[in-house]
């Protein structure tokens, strides 16, 4: 069976933090829909410790299908165009 567990980083977050992170970075993108974030931006805009951190969590939510990666390397809110 497939785990999310494997898009997270060798320097873990604590799970509470994982979780509470991811929850807030969802939030963002729902609350502004038309975001468009690279990874060095996300991590900038969400306050992330470090690029796989924020590589882990973006690609959890793309994983989930609630963002899509654009072929310019943002991440946005998947739609039926994505």
């Amino acid at each position: 069976m497939y785990s999310h567990r494997h898009l997270r980083s060798a320097a873990r977050l604590p799970e509470r933090e994982w979780l509470a992170t991811l929850q807030r970075v969802r939030s963002e993108f729902e609350e502004m829909p038309c975001t468009r974030l690279t990874l060095d931006q996300a991590r900038t805009f969400f306050g992330l410790q470090d690029d796989a951190a924020s590589y882990a969590l973006l690609e959890r939510l793309a994983a989930e299908g609630f963002l899509a990666r654009t072929q310019q390397g943002e991440y946005v809110r998947r739609t039926e165009r994505h």
